[in-house]
């Protein structure tokens, strides 16, 4: 499925609801990506995983017991999705989640990110994550920079011109935010 197949969202999001990803969103999940991939630079993939390659990824999320959310209009059309992933592999990390959020290019700035991002950090705080990080793609990216310190998350860092796509030199942001008792307790769960 490539953005061409998504249905245009023509009426008002207001009944946009917020749900665990299911198998048949992949094929949206996956056009919603690779446009991403192609005309933007919050990723620095170069060329778009298809359905399958984000079936995986999906897949390997929800075995770990993280969320997989979507986000949908009253028609059921895909209009986003967001998940959180292990920040890094090493055990000492197991409190610390990375989240991405990607919404439909047609649908930005209507509130969909916004909705995402808080039930995934609702999500993540029940299950026990302390700290979140964002890793923003690119520092002109300043809706994704926006909507992460609209939740309180705090640039934590900024890695100039680590990557290099659409024919420039692109940093990568970084932002954290603590989640329920962050790090004000001697223990986490898990330790």
């Amino acid at each position: 499925m490539n953005t061409q197949d998504l249905a245009p969202v023509t009426g008002p999001l207001d009944t946009i609801h917020v749900r665990p990803s299911a198998e048949g969103d992949v094929g949206a999940i996956a056009a919603i990506y690779g446009h991403h991939v192609l005309h933007g630079t919050g990723s620095f993939e170069t060329e778009p995983p298809g359905a399958e390659e984000m079936r995986r990824r999906r897949a390997d999320i929800l075995a770990r017991g993280l969320p997989y959310l979507v986000a949908e209009d009253g028609d059921g059309a895909v209009l986003g999705y967001a998940y959180a992933s292990a920040y890094r592999p090493r055990a000492a990390y197991r409190n610390t989640a990375e989240n991405s959020v990607y919404v439909r290019h047609d649908v930005i700035g209507r509130g969909v990110g916004r909705l995402l991002l808080a039930e995934l950090l609702t999500q993540c705080e029940a299950l026990g994550v302390r700290q979140m990080v964002a890793v923003v793609g690119d520092s002109a990216n300043v809706a994704s920079v926006r909507l992460h310190e609209a939740f309180g998350f705090r640039l934590v860092g900024t890695l100039s011109s680590v990557g290099r796509k659409h024919g420039r030199w692109l940093d990568t942001v970084l932002l954290q935010r603590a989640l329920g008792e962050g790090d004000r307790t001697d223990s986490a769960e898990g330790e």
